[in-house]
């Protein structure tokens, strides 16, 4: 018999691959019901596609190609401020039950069900949905972010789930000691990285096609990949792209509502590119001499687990980092951390010249001792170990 798993997600399946999609992707004997968060009510309101956010819930589960045990389903809107105001959030969570559990039972998933929590605000389901096991992952400091929340009613939340949960996860060392004392059971596992497809700028080094929106940047060029956000340095890459200016800033990713990045793209060597599809990026990480790991300083910051940083060190690229999150420290013979935007420059300019085969190497070694295929194993160590998930 295989495990049943009800994940409820903070990030949606598609497009972009977080930690939720690599662990139950990962996941052995399991088949899977992954529920996209919702979205409030009045977001159509400011979405030119209403009718899409409104009708999304209402489609058939979704099979994830390649792994046919994952089902994804849309959860209804729900009402907004259950960030702030708890009784908010019981009447979110209770509608949100009653249509997890007529998907439970279409799938024939009873109380034998693994309930798999991301956001604290699922504090306020688990009575209402049966389930043997309950494990929190948590990725974030959830009260850290800005917007409609209260952060002591996230905290609360945060406390009250990882309370009656049967195993608890943290990304990052700050977060488990603050869940620990909630729940001794805590444990911390990071985030990991795809090393199959990161790896491959070394493994195929010289065979990825250049991109053509890459082909006439001049070099050095300094990439980074990922969501920019509220949390990114931008201050860092500024200066970088003013004090180099013979050379090229590539930025990969979405600009998340509410970040103004204006001021950027006054500099013509500074390249906003979008998305690119994970397995697209190696071909663009193979064109780039740098990799940026760049965190202002602060709450959410210090306890991220950036995927980018491990995807980086998967493609034995020089990497360079500010000092945050604080994992970075444990990577600090083959990483230039810097610690002021002086010296960030300056390890950038060491970084770009680097010829060093034996730090490519160990970079790998580390990309592969932090692989989602690693962190998983992890996981159902202790999930397995405790009987939360069986072997058959």
């Amino acid at each position: 018999m295989k495990n049943h798993i009800v994940c409820l997600s903070t990030t949606n399946y598609h497009p972009l691959p977080t930690r939720k999609q690599n662990v139950m992707s990962r996941l052995r004997n399991a088949e899977v019901l992954y529920f996209d968060p919702p979205v409030s009510v009045i977001a159509p309101l400011k979405a030119k596609k209403a009718s899409a956010y409104l009708s999304k819930y209402k489609r058939p589960g979704e099979k994830v190609e390649g792994h046919e045990n994952i089902t994804v389903y849309a959860l209804p809107p729900v009402l907004p401020f259950f960030n702030k105001f708890r009784w908010v959030n019981r009447l979110n969570q209770k509608r949100q039950a009653a249509f997890v559990r007529r998907k439970m039972c279409e799938h024939g998933f009873g109380e034998e069900t693994v309930l798999w929590c991301y956001s604290p605000s699922s504090c306020d389901i688990a009575a209402h949905v049966p389930h043997r096991a309950l494990v929190y992952d948590c990725v974030d400091r959830h009260s850290a972010y800005k917007g409609h929340i209260d952060p002591v009613v996230v905290d609360r939340m945060e406390r009250d789930l990882a309370g009656v949960a049967d195993q608890v996860f943290a990304t990052a060392v700050g977060l488990a000691k603050t869940l620990e004392k909630v729940n001794p059971t805590t444990k911390m596992i990071p985030n990991g990285a795809a090393y199959e497809i990161f790896s491959r700028v070394q493994t195929e080094k010289g065979s990825l096609p250049c991109p053509e929106d890459m082909k006439s940047l001049k070099h050095p060029v300094f990439g980074f990949v990922g969501m920019l956000q509220e949390c990114i340095d931008y201050a860092l890459i500024e200066k970088l792209a003013k004090d180099r200016p013979d050379a090229t800033v590539f930025l990969i990713g979405r600009t998340l509502p509410g970040v103004d990045l204006s001021h950027l793209r006054q500099y013509p060597n500074i390249v906003f590119h979008g998305l690119v599809p994970q397995p697209e990026l190696p071909a663009y990480l193979a064109q780039m001499d740098v990799c940026l790991n760049v965190f202002r300083a602060g709450a959410l910051s210090r306890d991220v687990s950036p995927l980018k940083f491990y995807e980086y060190l998967a493609t034995g690229k020089p990497v360079v980092s500010t000092r945050e999150p604080l994992q970075v420290e444990d990577f600090a013979d083959v990483v230039y951390i810097a610690h002021d935007a002086d010296e960030f420059i300056a390890m950038c300019d060491a970084a770009a010249t680097e010829n060093d085969p034996e730090k490519v190497a160990k970079r790998l070694s580390y990309g592969a001792q932090c692989s989602w295929s690693e962190r998983v194993r992890q996981i159902e160590a202790v999930l397995y170990g405790k009987g939360v998930l069986h072997e058959s």
